[in-house]
C-alpha cells in the first residue's frame, strides 16, 4: 500500500487541486523522496490526448501554443501545458523566457502551465517526461499539450510521447528541407507554416505539399497549414485538425504499444542507473584520465559491470 500521503496528494491532484499538481511535478521532476511511490500509486484512469508542438528555434511555437488556448479555452476544454526550455548543459538551469507569452493564461482556471529546462537531454525534452506526463493526466485535462525545446533535426522523441505531433517550420527553413526529410519531418502527423506572412512562404507550402504527397503511398495525406500565430491566422483550422488527428490516433493500438515498450525501456534504465552517483561518476573519470592507457569505452564497460 502507497504511504496516506502519497494517497492524499493523489486524491487532491484528481479533484482539480493545482498546487498539489505542482508539488508532486516537482517531486518526479527531482526525484525527491516519495517519487518512487507517487508514481507507483497513480491510478491512470484518464486518458486525456496528448498534443506535441515541435520545430527548430524561431518557428514561433510558443506564440503558437498561445493562440491554440485561446481556442481551446473558448471551446470549454481544460489544458496543461508541459513547455520545456533549453538548459545549460553545465548546471542545467534554464532561462524559460517563452513563457512570457503564454502569461495571459497562468491565472486561468481551465489552464495549467508548467515550464521545465531539458537539462542536457538530447531529444528536445526533459529525461523525466514520461513520468511527468503521467502525473499530469491524474488532473482530468482534455488535452497535454507538450511544447519542445527547438533543436532541430534531433528532435524526435515527441513522436514516443504524443498522441499528435505538430511540426511547426518557417519560410526561412525552406533551404533546410531535404537535410531534415529524414529526421524531424519524418515524425508529423501535421506541418504548420507558420509565420505564413512572410516571403517565401508559399514555396515552403509548396514543397511541403510534395513530401507529404510522397510520403503518403496509399496512407492519407499529412496535412499542411498556414498560420500566422500572433494575429491568429489559420489557428482554428490547426485546431481542427488537431482535433482530427487526435481521433484517428485513438484507434492506433500499434502506436500505443511502441509508447508503452518506450516507457518501460526508459524506466528499466532509469532504475539499473539509480545506485550509480554523477558526483562520483566524475570523480573516477577524471582519476582515470590520469592514466596514459585510459579507453572511455573500457572505462564505462567496468562501471557497467562492476559499479563504481
Amino acid at each position: 500500500m502507497p504511504p496516506p500521503k502519497t494517497e492524499s496528494l493523489i486524491a487532491r491532484i484528481i479533484s482539480g487541486d493545482r498546487l498539489a499538481l505542482a508539488r508532486a511535478i516537482t517531486v518526479v521532476e527531482n526525484g525527491l523522496e516519495g517519487a518512487d511511490s507517487l508514481l507507483s500509486a497513480l491510478k491512470q484512469s484518464v486518458a486525456p490526448r496528448l498534443v506535441g508542438i515541435t520545430g527548430p528555434p524561431g518557428a514561433g511555437k510558443s506564440t503558437l501554443v498561445n493562440a491554440l488556448l485561446g481556442i481551446w479555452t473558448d471551446a470549454g476544454l481544460n489544458v496543461a501545458v508541459i513547455a520545456v526550455d533549453p538548459s545549460s548543459p553545465f548546471h542545467y538551469g534554464s532561462l524559460l523566457g517563452d513563457r512570457i507569452r503564454m502569461s495571459r493564461y497562468y491565472t486561468n482556471p481551465q489552464v495549467f502551465i508548467r515550464s521545465l529546462a531539458s537539462r542536457g537531454a538530447l531529444g528536445g525534452l526533459h529525461p523525466r517526461i514520461f513520468e511527468i506526463t503521467d502525473v499530469v493526466k491524474e488532473a482530468g485535462f482534455d488535452i497535454i499539450l507538450i511544447e519542445t525545446v527547438g533543436v532541430g533535426q534531433s528532435e524526435v522523441e515527441i513522436a514516443g510521447i504524443a498522441d499528435c505531433t505538430v511540426v511547426t517550420l518557417v519560410p526561412e527553413a525552406g533551404d533546410m528541407i531535404q537535410t531534415m526529410k529524414a529526421g524531424l519531418l519524418e515524425i508529423a502527423d501535421i506541418f504548420v507554416v507558420n509565420k505564413s506572412d512572410r516571403d517565401a512562404a508559399d514555396t515552403l507550402y509548396r514543397n511541403l505539399r510534395i513530401m507529404a504527397h510522397e510520403r503518403s503511398h496509399h496512407e492519407q495525406e499529412t496535412p499542411v497549414l498556414k498560420t500566422v500565430a500572433n494575429t491568429g491566422e489559420g489557428v482554428k483550422e490547426l485546431a481542427a485538425a488537431i482535433h482530427t488527428a487526435l481521433g484517428e490516433t485513438g484507434s492506433n493500438q500499434d502506436k500505443r504499444a511502441h509508447l508503452q515498450l518506450q516507457k518501460t525501456w526508459h524506466l528499466i534504465q532509469e532504475m539499473r542507473m539509480s545506485d550509480i552517483s554523477k558526483a562520483a561518476l566524475s570523480e573516477a573519470l577524471q582519476q582515470g584520465q590520469l592514466k596514459d592507457d585510459f579507453n572511455v569505452y573500457a572505462f564505462a564497460r567496468r562501471i557497467a559491470s562492476c559499479g563504481l
